[in-house]
């Protein structure tokens, strides 16, 4: 196949980075390196990309801290979203397409988990890279109710605006698969089931308990 997603494990609190390509192309872009920037480049390597790109899904630390390394690795620039805690080389725009080789990535703000938040849909494949605005069975932390009727909003722009059939590619294992689909997570998430954002961060609140009574990690 042409396209090339691989979710690597990276380590921390069981992250995810993603290594995306075009294989006849020889590009590719590596989001969230975490704690092992070297076994994305070495994944890289293997497939014969060149990186073009490093992207954050976001500035915290344990999706960010391989960055540098990442950089002196490869050569390439480090990108992320407006409001981004570390030194970036191109702060990204709602709206914009990267490409990489004959595949586009599309750019998604959606905060909530934290202001710079984005997340990223490779057009051609409907593969959505999601951090840790949306998980498998769950949704990203929030600190207060402001920051919760945020997120509400960018997890309904996604519901609204990507495709049905659209696989989800979380920064974390959180869930019960590594990976969903939009339409599983639509029909199944809890968060995703509430009726309205008075709803969702009554959940939010009373998540310790829910998690509790339904068996849930």
């Amino acid at each position: 196949m042409r396209f090339i997603l691989e979710q690597v494990r990276t380590g921390g609190d069981r992250n995810f980075g993603y290594l995306l390509g075009d294989r006849e192309a020889g590009e590719g872009v590596l989001i969230d390196p975490s704690f092992d920037p070297e076994l994305l480049v070495a994944r890289a390597r293997a497939q014969g990309l060149r990186i073009t790109a490093i992207l954050n899904t976001h500035g915290h630390a344990d999706h960010s801290n391989g960055n540098a390394q990442a950089r002196t690795l490869t050569g390439a620039p480090v990108l992320g979203g407006p409001g981004h805690p570390e030194p970036l080389d191109r702060v990204l725009e709602d709206g914009e397409r990267l490409p990489f080789g004959a595949f586009h990535l599309g750019v998604w703000r959606v905060p909530g988990h934290c202001p710079d938040h984005l997340a990223f849909l490779v057009e051609e494949w409907a593969a959505g890279i999601t951090g840790d605005l949306l998980f498998v069975g769950k949704v990203g932390g929030t600190t207060s109710s402001a920051d919760a009727r945020t997120e509400w909003v960018s997890l309904q722009r996604l519901l609204r605006d990507w495709p049905e059939h659209t696989t989800l590619w979380p920064g974390h294992d959180y869930g019960a698969r590594p990976s969903s689909t939009l339409a599983w997570e639509r029909a199944t998430n809890p968060f995703l089931l509430c009726a309205d954002v008075e709803a969702f961060v009554q959940l939010k609140a009373d998540w310790p308990e829910f998690k509790v009574r339904h068996g849930l990690r």
